[in-house]
């Protein structure tokens, strides 16, 4: 996989066209780039911006070639089809043969095992988190698009996506991931990106963050005020 520019001047919907406005980055491959910000900041609209899921956008964003896999916050899922048919219709889609083996690894992992003929409506929405993972891991992807993965995660599978995150890293994949759990993303995250009030307002490491913000010891949490004051002052 080719790097991934992201040049976004301004995106939003029919009653709002500028939500987001001159965002732009890089995704590197085995790289995992967390996107942070406060509620409403943009980091959604940024990811649907991405995939050209908005009616407003102005700038130039190519994943025509790369096969992506993304992750929502709010599942979605058929009414009708079980767990394990959702599995299939996915590889029926992306013609991928022999996956069932890696399937049931993956449902034991995220302890889903035991209702893979179940339908995922009923689910808790912890369960319904876990079926979005299962899926997009299934797929083996190039880049990851994954919007708050942890909400609604239990402490042992919190642990299994960090460790799955790790792996398709190691594989080559890039993963672009947004997360409200700062203390986490300041652990496994290469890169990060800040945004407020739709516009990007720092990116980079967290030493360059920390010098930037002029705490040369802060967590991201302290960066990330430090950062946000000096926007809003």
């Amino acid at each position: 996989m080719n790097n991934i520019t992201i040049k976004i001047k301004s995106a939003g919907y029919l009653d709002d066209p500028e939500v987001i406005k001159d965002i732009q980055f890089t995704l590197r491959q085995g790289e995992l780039v967390g996107l942070i910000g406060a509620n409403g900041a943009g980091k959604s609209t940024t990811m649907r911006a991405m995939m050209g899921l908005l009616p407003k956008f102005e700038g130039t964003v190519s994943l025509d070639d790369i096969r992506y896999a993304y992750i929502p916050e709010h599942p979605i899922f058929y009414d009708e089809l079980t767990l394990w048919e959702h599995l299939e219709f996915a590889t029926a889609a992306f013609h991928l043969e022999k996956w069932e083996a890696r399937a049931n690894t993956l449902l034991t992992r995220f302890q889903l095992d035991h209702v893979k003929h179940d339908l995922p409506t009923g689910f808790s929405k912890g369960m319904r988190q876990k079926v979005m993972l299962v899926l997009a891991f299934l797929l083996k992807p190039e880049l990851y698009i994954i919007d708050e993965p942890f909400i609604g995660l239990d402490p042992r599978s919190t642990k299994e996506l960090l460790n799955m995150i790790l792996e398709e890293k190691e594989r080559g994949a890039a993963i672009f991931m947004s997360t409200h759990v700062l203390d986490t993303a300041e652990k496994i995250c290469d890169r990060i990106l800040l945004v407020s009030g739709g516009t990007l307002i720092a990116q980079g490491t967290l030493a360059h963050l920390r010098e930037r913000s002029q705490l040369p010891n802060g967590s991201l949490l302290d960066c990330f005020d430090r950062l946000l004051e000096a926007v809003e002052s």
